[in-house]
């Protein structure tokens, strides 16, 4: 009786964070984001006559996406490291789901980019998650759980293709930006829910001395 009373928390001491959940929660987000990437391409050919734009104006289409992507993906993971991991990572689900809501109300070339240019900046989830996974499991799991949330894009992208295909043809084109919107904010809210913020901090002088040992005062 004495040792289940020592091992109760004390009063006022938060519960350690369950990390169980975590890796399933992450590759969701991964994939969600990787279908996102694939979204436009059974309708590329259509997009000038749904746009009233010209093939090579509605091609930024895609390449806004890229190039957002390209930029997110190691600013996220610095601003993470910086400010956290967690918080960036709904930084980068909010940005995916507004981006989808623009782009689902477009029906112009303009709002389409901007909309498609804020999708790429959900990049970030893949660095941010692999990175709350070294900081929450231990050493033995992290080689697997890594293994899955980088094959979520893959998983992600095979399955996008035929998804928004059978979309395109049997719905209005505008229905696979709500859907990515739905599920953006399913992951939003699993990661709010069941992902811990990360203590570990690097880079903003704040929580740790920098490389010469200096902190601010």
């Amino acid at each position: 009786m004495s040792d289940a009373l020592d091992r109760s928390p004390t009063p006022g001491t938060a519960a350690p964070p369950r990390t169980g959940a975590v890796v399933p929660v992450l590759a969701f987000g991964g994939i969600v984001v990787s279908l996102m990437q694939t979204l436009v391409i059974p309708i590329v050919g259509q997009l000038p006559q749904y746009l009233n734009a010209s093939a090579a104006d509605t091609a930024w289409a895609i390449t806004a996406t890229l190039l957002a992507a390209a930029v997110a993906t190691p600013v996220m993971g610095r601003l993470g490291d910086m400010y956290g991991k967690r918080r960036m990572l709904l930084v980068s689900m909010g940005m995916l789901v507004v981006g989808s809501v623009v782009a689902g109300l477009s029906d112009t070339l303009v709002p389409m980019i901007v909309g498609r240019a804020l999708q790429g900046l959900s990049s970030g989830v893949i660095p941010l998650g692999i990175s709350i996974l070294r900081d929450e499991l231990p050493a033995e799991k992290l080689g697997s759980a890594t293994a899955m949330i980088s094959a979520s894009l893959g998983v992600g992208g095979a399955l996008g293709l035929p998804i928004a295909a059978l979309i395109a043809d049997n719905f209005d084109w505008h229905m696979l930006f709500w859907i990515s919107a739905g599920l953006g904010v399913v992951a939003l809210v699993a990661v709010a829910s069941l992902v811990p913020e990360s203590k570990v901090r690097t880079g903003d002088g704040s929580t740790c001395p920098d490389r010469w040992g200096w902190r601010p005062v």
